[in-house]
């Protein structure tokens, strides 16, 4: 078994990743790291979804980074774009030769006496390696890779069409003129069914319950406008903060004012779709808005789609498969050749590691998150978990850049260790991560807690991050510690 030693250890060389190493490079050049990605490529869920039409469904103002803005006037690009502006990045920087392909992450262990991790992972024909690091950066998202959620649905071994999930998407599916129907009502499925109609013979979105959904401009017209008289330098700070300012809004005045976000939305749907359709069945779900992340569609994509009758949407529940579709509760038959289960994913928090401490296991869900970041009593550790309701790209930045400011302020005091302390009182209840998608409902004993305030709160709101993690303490309800036999922390 083969032992290395870096300074910091990142995972997952996805879009939080890249950042997170280049963060590092520019602001402690000096520091040793290297990155483990279970998979053979960069770009992370931009590499592995290749389902038709996939996008990004924030902005790329905010979803690109902090340090390389984009460029491009798409303000909602493809995903082929975002992996090459990733892989791009990552070149620039020169942190793709940071890289260590198939590598899957699957243990690390605290040892207190030497103050460092000892990460253990699986490489090709089931070898382990394991890395040594003064500080373990984990970038792995939240949801596993390997597979997707797919209910189990009644008689789905009857059909004898093609059932895909749209996080395997097999390469060359002839959909042309097939009669294609996609279960599922979130951000994959509206995705998904204008991208498939047209070519297809007729796509239907089949929705248990439906979502809100909004149509956006695919380009920043302002942006383009700007681009001839405003210098580069200026303008985009500016469209990344007029971006996240806009998401921010929206998303306070949805806490505040849900009826009236209810009611711009259902306007906003009823302007898109022909006179007389049924906007509340298909489009008016029973939460309030932002309980769940709202379902972007640039230039109004689905509606289109809806109103030249290349797609049609039913609200209904699967009673069973058949032969050749799906029996709905309502009795109607839906005819396929071709189902694709847009129905979620399967939560897995810290890449699915498991973390010890001394060899004692960290139960997560007994963890309280700290500043969105970081684990109480877990030491030298931190993790990305982007916005909710906005961009990850904005929180990811925050987090390395913190992460930055930390790991200075350590060298500085010579401190070697550094640990949240968990907040008084009854431990709190809330999850991390704060949503009635069915993928957090499904694993939320699985997940860290958040406390009632700071920086224990999340309160998914950028500018009152920026002020926390840009300027605030970094020092606050943390414990810090030297180990004597450990080197002395360098400046």
């Amino acid at each position: 078994m083969t032992r290395d030693h870096v300074d910091v250890l990142i995972v997952g060389a996805g879009l939080s990743g890249i950042g997170a190493a280049c963060h590092l490079l520019r602001e402690l050049p000096g520091r040793s790291f290297t990155i483990l990605e279970a998979r053979d490529a960069i770009g992370g869920t931009w590499d592995l979804f290749r389902y038709p039409g996939i996008r990004s469904d924030s902005d790329m103002f905010t979803l690109g980074y902090d340090f390389r803005p984009w460029r491009d006037p798409r303000a909602i690009a493809d995903g082929e774009s975002i992996r090459t502006y990733v892989r791009e990045t990552a070149r620039e920087y020169g942190v793709d030769e940071k890289i260590r392909f198939g590598h899957r992450v699957v243990a690390a262990d605290w040892s207190s006496d030497r103050a460092q991790w000892t990460v253990t992972a699986e490489v090709g024909g089931g070898e382990t390696v394991e890395i040594t690091c003064d500080f373990l950066y984990v970038n792995s998202g939240y949801y596993r890779y390997d597979e997707g959620y797919t209910p189990d649905f009644p008689g789905i071994g009857e059909f004898r069409g093609t059932v895909v999930h749209p996080q395997h998407w097999p390469e060359g599916l002839d959909y042309a003129g097939k009669r294609v129907v996609v279960i599922g009502s979130g951000a994959t499925a509206v995705t998904l069914v204008p991208a498939l109609a047209g070519t297809a013979g007729h796509v239907t979105m089949l929705q248990r319950s439906p979502s809100y959904v909004v149509s956006v401009p695919g380009k920043d017209r302002l942006a383009e406008l700007l681009e001839k008289v405003v210098p580069d330098g200026v303008l985009r700070p500016l469209l990344r903060w007029q971006h996240a300012l806009l998401l921010t809004l929206v998303f306070e005045l949805s806490r505040r004012r849900p009826g009236l976000v209810k009611k711009l939305l259902r306007k906003g749907v009823q302007q898109q779709l022909p006179a007389g359709y049924d906007v509340d069945t298909h489009f008016s779900p029973g939460y309030e808005p932002w309980d769940q992340r709202l379902c972007v569609v640039p230039d109004g994509d689905l509606f289109r789609a809806v109103r030249r009758g290349q797609a049609s949407i039913v609200t209904d529940r699967i009673r069973t498969f058949t032969g050749h579709g799906i029996e709905l509760e309502s009795g109607e038959e839906l005819a396929a050749d071709i189902v694709v289960t847009a129905t979620g994913l399967n939560l897995q928090p810290v890449g699915g590691m498991a973390l010890s401490l001394g060899g004692e296991p960290v139960e997560l869900s007994k963890t309280v998150s700290y500043k969105g970041m970081m684990l109480s009593g877990v030491p030298n550790f931190a993790m990305t978990i982007g916005y909710t309701n906005a961009s990850w790209t904005l929180k990811a930045d925050l987090v390395a850049r913190y992460v930055g400011r930390l790991l200075r302020y350590m060298d500085e005091h010579g401190h070697h260790v550094c640990v949240p302390d968990a907040p008084d009182g009854p431990p709190p209840d809330v999850p991390l991560i704060d949503l009635k998608s069915g993928y957090v409902l499904r694993s939320v004993d699985k997940l860290p807690k958040q406390g009632a305030a700071a920086p224990w709160r999340l309160y998914q709101n950028y500018p009152r991050d920026v002020l926390l993690l840009r300027r605030g303490p970094v020092d606050d309800a943390m414990t810090f510690s030297r180990v004597p036999s450990k080197p002395k922390a360098r400046v």
